[in-house]
């Protein structure tokens, strides 16, 4: 294949759509980004809500803007590939959005058709699932999340028209636009085994649907709503249908026929944008070649609104101690690569928790004002501010400022390691302080809270058998110098950052559309496709001092004592009110 082809990477993300044009050596020509619509319920903060519609009228835009910035031809576009939040989809089998809005609608056409990743409305659904023993859950962590896909299923079949639920299909929405692309309904790997309860190297599990009240998914074992049988599920980039059909390729703006890439998780699509990366260290690129195998010691840190955490394994990690106190990572054989295991951690609200802890503080209009008059991004004039407090303090690091407050971040449960979607955060050591120089800690405390729990996740996986070596950030928080040093100093591992922040799961996007392209199957291959495409990233090597590092372990204890207290005190109270 010549070097002027080029690659699309469309990338679906919580609030909006991007799309990239990519050359075969991974510089990003265009992109473009589109803004998305959520739907939340006033009534109920659970409820988030998007629109398949909404979201490929925005993908068509981008894509048509990056070919009109671009002024390349639609014939040298070779192929193209889809991730996107692992989100649940409904549409009927003619492609129509069936709503999943509680009420009198439900189960009808409309617009309002995907349940969002950050969905809690399927609680007790996930709990029923949790209780059945099943196989299933010894690939979920031992605790299947409700941010999955199985317990909205379920949540909807209570309140559908049993007419109107054997209408629909169900789709992660990775698996819904590449639908939508080609016409060709067959799923990834990456999202059956992940999010939908397929079990690797077993197949869908007919016991375990039928425990559970979804027995009509098996359907003789054709499984036609969720997802076909084994011989008709794809590793990523594989080759969908015959490419784009005449409908999606006139609304997009491209050639019928153009390569469709099996999706991705967007977290896996960082994964790929991002791991097999050189890195640039002292100023100087390293001229060592990744191979396959170093993939088994780097974990990709996707980190946006939300955290994921990603490292592949030519095995499966035996010893992974599926306890209550353990319950690490998904595991999924076959989500990237032939033959490959990804092992998946994450957090629920990241991003979103420090916007949270800054809009909700007395002194954020305060803030906003100073970041204003200062001409500054308010994470700028918070720096200041700390920097004044650590010389009125005498202390030589920020960490210093905060070590008597101990901040656990799940405001929104947690994903992983504990999965517990009733965890809750909390703040030890506050004070009656209500100025910008508390909410400047207070922001600060949010990072390093989010670095502690980064570690337990790492510490996991290492107690499950891997050895991890680095960190391959994208998303938004790579962008935050202070919080990546945090990450380094407190996991003790290296740091890779991408050459860009934004752009690194969209560049995963387009590796499929080349995979597909070019009909590669094989694990090296993809591998020399991600190494020739990736930048090189920046080095941030761990740099506390030893006192600093000392605190840190301090607080990283106290981390884990916090979760076992909070789980006591739970229990406590259930007895007292039984």
């Amino acid at each position: 294949m010549n070097n002027d082809n080029y690659f699309i990477g469309i990338d679906i993300g919580t609030g909006s759509a991007r799309a990239s044009l990519v050359a075969q050596n991974g510089e990003i020509k265009a992109s473009s980004t589109k803004d998305t619509i959520t739907w939340r319920d006033q009534h109920d903060h659970r409820i988030f809500e998007q629109s398949t519609n909404n979201i490929w009228e925005q993908i068509c835009t981008a894509v048509k803007e990056v070919l009109k910035q671009s002024n390349i031809p639609t014939t040298a576009v070779r192929g193209l590939g889809f991730d996107a939040t692992c989100s649940l989809a409904v549409s009927d089998f003619e492609g129509n959005p069936v709503i999943v809005t509680k009420g009198g609608d439900i189960g009808k056409n409309g617009d309002r058709n995907i349940i969002l990743w950050a969905d809690h409305r399927a609680e007790k659904e996930a709990e029923l699932i949790n209780s059945t023993g099943s196989i299933v859950l010894n690939y979920v962590g031992g605790t299947m999340s409700l941010e999955m896909e199985v317990p909205k299923i379920l949540w909807l079949k209570k309140r559908m028209d049993p007419a109107l639920f054997a209408r629909c299909q169900f789709f992660d929405l990775p698996d819904f636009f590449t639908y939508k692309a080609t016409g060709d309904n067959t799923r990834s790997f990456c999202s059956t085994t992940c999010k939908c309860s397929y079990v690797p190297d077993k197949g869908w599990q007919p016991d375990f649907f039928e425990c559970i009240g979804l027995g009509e998914l098996v359907d003789g074992g054709n499984w036609k709503q969720i997802g076909a049988a084994r011989g008709q599920l794809h590793t990523a980039g594989s080759p969908v249908g015959r490419g784009l059909s005449k409908k999606a390729a006139e609304e997009l703006g491209l050639i019928e026929g153009t390569a469709v890439g099996s999706g991705l998780i967007d977290g896996y699509a960082g994964w790929m944008g991002t791991v097999a990366a050189r890195y640039i260290e002292d100023g100087q690129v390293s001229n060592v070649l990744p191979s396959l195998d170093e993939s088994r010691h780097r974990v990709a840190v996707v980190a946006g609104t939300s955290t994921c955490h990603i490292v592949q394994a030519s095995y499966l990690a035996q010893s992974v101690p599926y306890t209550d106190e353990n319950v690490i990572c998904r595991v999924g054989k076959d989500a990237a690569f032939p033959g490959w295991w990804m092992n998946e951690g994450g957090q629920s609200f990241t991003g979103q928790l420090i916007h949270f802890i800054l809009t909700t503080h007395h002194s954020y209009p305060e803030l906003e004002e100073r970041a204003k008059q200062e001409g500054k991004a308010i994470h700028l004039v918070l720096l200041d501010i700390l920097e004044r407090l650590r010389h009125e303090d005498h202390v030589d690091t920020y960490t210093e400022l905060t070590k008597d407050i101990h901040f656990y971040p799940d405001f929104h449960g947690n994903r992983s390691p504990v999965a517990d979607s009733r965890m809750r955060g909390s703040i030890v050591g506050l004070e009656l302080d209500s100025s910008i120089a508390d909410l400047a800690r207070k922001y600060y405390l949010t990072l390093e809270a989010i670095a502690l729990q980064t570690r337990h996740i790492v510490d996991d996986l290492n107690a499950a058998g891997h050895v991890i070596t680095s960190l391959y950030m994208s998303g938004g928080q790579a962008k935050n110098v202070i919080m990546m040093q945090l990450f380094a100093d407190t996991c003790g591992i290296p740091i890779v950052l991408p050459k860009s922040h934004s752009e690194a799961v969209v560049l995963g996007a387009a590796m499929l559309g080349r995979i597909a392209a070019e009909g590669v199957t094989d694990g090296e291959d993809m591998w020399k496709i991600m190494v020739e495409m990736t930048p090189p990233g920046t080095l941030v090597a761990p740099a506390a001092s030893p006192r600093v590092k000392r605190l840190l372990d301090a607080k990283y204890k106290i981390f884990r004592e916090t979760i076992d207290i909070q789980k006591r005190w739970r229990q406590q109270i259930e007895e007292a009110i039984l």
